[in-house]
């Protein structure tokens, strides 16, 4: 019988529903943490966690018992998840518990900043009646913008449609014509829909693209007077930047349920006229916490009765032999999908694999999914793998057709990805070299041999003479160092359009990326990162 140890609070229906399965033991233990936690884990074979505890590496050490650990929400970062994956634990989490009470959180937040409900109130504790002081604005007719359109943002459109709000949103991976659907207004980027927005909230999740994403900068694109919330990811917005934005005058209110760190108990925003904070509330009502303690519960029923991983964030459901067998396509699927969502943040309307040679005979499948989890990696507020990222291009509306030949033509083994956006088709191809070396042998319409590892420069130049040269004379000066290079071209003709891509050694500043693009025969440039040398995502270790 597998026993079970529940870590941080947890909803009666979700302990209910452990003790009614029959062939589960279950122990609530809360606040543990360090050596206790440690010793703690060693005699449980799986686990139910909250955001409370910390599942630190060294509290993972040595554990050969631990099996499943579970989390009742949706974010992972209090869990080591490559400590668990080398340990084989799975780690699962519960997305869409939480979704309609963070959505309402954030219209909650915005009402109550309109309105001046909190210092309204504690002017009457203090007794005084200043209603003039307290004057308002409703949200009817104003346009709220939406950074990040997944399961939250969407529920937040549609309550702020339902407002008679105008909702203007960006999110790379959702289709125009999929929001036009759910009656939201695109922008081509999270910068042209700063200037438009009386109101703006944020659900994207926190990585290199969004932290600090509006800064002082963003906020002078913004309308004077623009209302700011967040009920996602502290460190998305800039917190000093918001204080100066409120001592201007140029922001008009900001309402915040998380923080860079929590939890907070200082800010520089707290206190100041126009400001809403509440502590990580978002998930906190007894329906969304029922939802993700249930969810959690039965993810560990099935997984100890029947062997079922659902929801992994660290795991692949394949077998450990068809895992080694895949893993280099795999890898080079995952990294093709990381390359092509780099190169162009509109969002596609269609994915195409192809599938040449030897590779076309095995599971093609589980590649379009390592692929789809690539592309899908930074933009997703819940953790993408293989497991679900078929599901997340599905619900956007993006279609994913795969082809499969078994003729071998210039390799024994080729994967060539395109993706389709209103704007343009990107296509790259890679191959193994080797057993376990992902390289990058065509980019467009143009042969290359690249690695597929690393930082990267890619740029679109003509094909002439002293081209080269001044791309190579920019990173000198920049003291950035050149690990390889290569260039080609669609046909054997000079003078037309040609690919060139750098390996970078580091990765160079803004201005030198700038100064590539000033370059006289360079058209396009993108700086392009993708993990080290030999570096796997948890889901595809095994």
């Amino acid at each position: 019988m597998a026993k079970i140890i529940v870590l941080d609070n947890l909803s009666q229906n979700g302990l209910d529903l452990l003790a009614s399965a029959g062939n589960i033991e279950h122990e609530v233990r809360t606040g543990l943490k360090g050596e206790e936690l440690r010793e703690a884990l060693l005699q449980f074979d799986g686990a139910i966690c909250r955001s409370g505890v910390k599942i630190t590496a060294d509290v993972l050490e040595g554990n050969r018992r631990l099996r499943a650990i579970a989390r009742a929400g949706v974010g992972t970062d209090n869990i080591d998840k490559q400590a668990a994956t080398r340990l084989g634990i799975v780690v699962m989490n519960t997305p869409g518990g939480n979704t309609i009470s963070t959505a309402e959180h954030t219209i909650a937040l915005m009402l109550g900043m309109s309105r001046n409900v909190a210092p309204a109130y504690q002017s009457l504790r203090e007794g005084r009646w200043d209603r003039k002081k307290f004057m308002g604005t409703q949200l009817a007719g104003k346009t709220l913008g939406i950074v990040g359109l997944g399961r939250i943002g969407q529920a937040v459109a549609t309550r702020a449609l339902a407002l008679d709000m105008r909702v203007l949103g960006y999110d790379p991976f959702l289709p125009a014509t999929r929001a036009k659907e759910l009656g939201i207004e695109t922008c081509d980027s999270a910068q042209a829909l700063f200037p438009l927005v009386d109101y703006l909230t944020v659900h994207t999740p926190l990585n290199d693209e969004t932290r600090n994403l509006v800064g002082a900068k963003e906020v002078r694109m913004m309308k004077k007077g623009v209302r700011l919330i967040n009920c996602a990811r502290g460190g998305i917005y800039d917190e000093e930047a918001l204080a100066e934005g409120l001592r201007s005058g140029q922001i008009g209110g900001v309402a915040l349920d998380v923080y860079p760190s929590e939890p907070c108990t200082e800010s520089p925003l707290f206190g100041m006229p126009g400001v809403l904070c509440t502590p990580h509330l978002g998930a906190s009502t007894e329906e969304a916490q029922t939802n993700v303690a249930v969810e959690a519960a039965e993810l560990l029923i099935d997984f100890f009765t029947t062997g079922a991983i659902k929801q992994s964030v660290n795991m692949s459901p394949l077998d450990r032999k068809t895992l080694e067998e895949l893993r280099g396509y795999l890898n080079v699927a995952y990294r093709l999908g990381l390359l092509l969502a780099q190169l162009d943040h509109c969002p596609p309307t269609t994915c195409r694999l192809s599938y040449n040679g030897e590779v076309a005979r095995k599971d093609t499948r589980l590649l379009s999914s390592a692929f789809a989890a690539g592309l899908l990696e930074q933009a997703m507020d819940t953790d993408v793998n293989i497991v679900n990222a078929e599901v997340l291009m599905r619900e956007r509306g993006i279609e994913m057709i795969e082809q499969r030949s078994t003729d071998i033509g210039d390799f024994s083994s080729l994967i060539t990805a395109e993706v389709v956006t209103p704007r343009k088709t990107s296509v790259a191809a890679g191959t193994l070299f080797g057993a376990n070396s992902p390289r990058l042998v065509r980019q467009d319409d143009c042969e290359v041999e690249s690695y597929l590892h690393g930082t990267l420069l890619i740029f679109a130049h003509r094909d002439l003479p002293g081209t080269i040269g001044p791309v190579g004379n920019v990173f000198g000066a920049h003291r950035i160092n050149i690990a390889q290079m290569s260039v080609g071209r669609p046909g054997a003709k000079p003078g037309g359009e040609a690919i060139g891509i750098l390996a970078l050694d580091s990765t160079p500043p803004a201005e030198a990326l700038a100064e590539v693009l000033a370059l006289e025969h360079v058209n396009e440039a993108w700086i392009v990162k993708l993990p080290p040398a030999g570096e796997l995502p948890p889901w595809m270790v095994g």
